[in-house]
C-alpha cells in the first residue's frame, strides 16, 4: 500500500479547470486499479491533496435542490459568481476568494475502505486546526461538516464537505472558511440547512489569518490522522 501524498497548491483557479483537473487524476487511479485486475504485474496506486482557491462560485450537489440557489443567471452575473451542478454529494454551497478548499484525491484501499470513516477523520483534521487557534469546532449529528456553536441557538457552519467515491477513489472534499466574505452566502441557502449561519475563522477571531499557515496546519492534521508515510510537494 502506497501510503504517500502528492500535495500540490493550485493557487486561484478556476472552479471548472479544477473539477477537470480532479477528474482526471481519478480516473489515472482508476485506470491502474483496473489494469491491476487484469494483469500479474502491479502498480501502485498515487494519492494526492489539493490546495485551491476558487473564484467566487456556488455549486450543487447531485442531490441538492436547485431551489436552495437565491439568485437568477443575470443576479449571479451582478455577483461575479458562476454556477455548477455538480457530482458530488451534499447541497449547494459556495466557494471564494479567502476560503481554504482541500481536495484529497485518495486510493482509499491504500488506507481503509471505509467512506464513513473516511468524513469523519476529514472533520477531525478540520476540528484539530481549528482547535490550534482557540477555537472550539464540533460535529453536528446528521450534518456533514464542522461547525462552531452546536447545541446553541447560534450554531454556525465553519467548513463544508462533499465527496464523490469511485473505486475507493475520492474526489472533492472540503472548504474551511477563513477570511471569506460571508455576505455570500446569503444568496444560498447553506448546504440545504435553514436557520442556521455560517461563520470564517476571521470572524470568530477578529483578524485576518494567513492562508499558508492554515494549510500547513491541515496538512499536519492529515498526515496524523491518515497516517501518512510522505508527503511530497510537487508545486
Amino acid at each position: 500500500m502506497n501510503k504517500n501524498i502528492l500535495l500540490k497548491n493550485l493557487g486561484v483557479k478556476d472552479y471548472k479547470e479544477t473539477w477537470d483537473y480532479q477528474t482526471d487524476l481519478l480516473q489515472e487511479i482508476v485506470d491502474v486499479k483496473i489494469s491491476n485486475r487484469k494483469n500479474s504485474e502491479f502498480t501502485e496506486t498515487k494519492n494526492h491533496f489539493l490546495f485551491v482557491e476558487h473564484p467566487h462560485v456556488y455549486t450543487l450537489g447531485k442531490s441538492g435542490d436547485l431551489d436552495n440557489l437565491l439568485l437568477n443567471e443575470k443576479q449571479l452575473k451582478e455577483k461575479g459568481a458562476t454556477f455548477y451542478k455538480i457530482n458530488r454529494g451534499g447541497d449547494i454551497t459556495y466557494h471564494g476568494p479567502g476560503q481554504i478548499v482541500g481536495y484529497p484525491i485518495l486510493d482509499l484501499e491504500n488506507f481503509f475502505t471505509d467512506i464513513h470513516k473516511y468524513l469523519r477523520l476529514l472533520e477531525e483534521v478540520i476540528i484539530l486546526t481549528l482547535a490550534d487557534y482557540g477555537l472550539k469546532a464540533e460535529r453536528s449529528k446528521g450534518e456533514t461538516g464542522v461547525w462552531l456553536g452546536v447545541g446553541t441557538p447560534f450554531a454556525r457552519k465553519i467548513c463544508a464537505m462533499g465527496i464523490r467515491t469511485s473505486r475507493w477513489v475520492t474526489m472533492h472534499g472540503f472548504a474551511l472558511n477563513v477570511n471569506a466574505n460571508l455576505g455570500y452566502f446569503d444568496n444560498i441557502i447553506p448546504c440545504g440547512i435553514r436557520g442556521k449561519a455560517v461563520a470564517s475563522m476571521e470572524a470568530e477571531l477578529g483578524k485576518k489569518i494567513p492562508i499558508e499557515e492554515v494549510q500547513e496546519k491541515i496538512i499536519q492534521h492529515f498526515t496524523s490522522l491518515f497516517e501518512i508515510d510522505k508527503v511530497i510537494s510537487t508545486n
